[in-house]
């Protein structure tokens, strides 16, 4: 998908990154809050974060991951992503973070519907999963609402830094 290129349903679209995403990315990237449901518990620069964007080929194949942004009107609502793509599997791992102010829109479940027509007919995808903290009930109720299943229960697989987390490991059978 080139950066002039967007899949679009209802009142979303799905874009490639840009350059000028660089503050959006920057504040979520670092959100001690995001921290909690994350991978990740480390805060990125400006520099990495720049790297990481112009050095990013678009290809899946070569980057084992996409990172696109979901917007409406032009406006950039959150960030969808495709992570240990694995081609051989036919599965990848997704994460989404939804800016604040479009929380309980209806936006996050449009990007996931989104992201799995991506993935099914473009990327010939078998499965979608992620890994959601049981205690984030928001996103628990998003995914089942977008079709994932909860197919495992997880014992303390997501630390925050003090505690470990059990979480749901959800998948999206395309």
């Amino acid at each position: 998908m080139s950066t002039t290129e967007h899949l679009t349903t209802g009142d979303v679209y799905l874009r490639a990154m840009e350059p000028d995403d660089i503050d959006l990315l920057y504040s979520v990237e670092n959100d001690p809050n995001i921290f909690e449901s994350g991978i990740s518990n480390v805060p990125y620069s400006r520099y990495l974060l720049r790297e990481f964007i112009l050095n990013s080929t678009g290809d899946i194949y070569t980057d084992k991951q996409v990172r696109m942004m979901f917007c409406h009107d032009d406006k950039t609502l959150g960030i969808v992503d495709l992570i240990d793509f694995n081609p051989h599997q036919l599965r990848a791992e997704v994460g989404i973070t939804t800016l604040r102010s479009y929380r309980r829109h209806g936006y996050a479940l449009q990007a996931l519907h989104l992201l799995a027509e991506f993935s099914n007919k473009n990327l010939h995808l078998h499965h979608l999963y992620a890994y959601i903290n049981l205690d984030n009930e928001a996103s628990l109720h998003l995914f089942e609402k977008a079709g994932f299943q909860r197919t495992a229960t997880l014992k303390g697989w997501l630390y925050d830094g003090k505690n470990h987390h059990d979480a749901a490991f959800m998948q999206l059978f395309l």
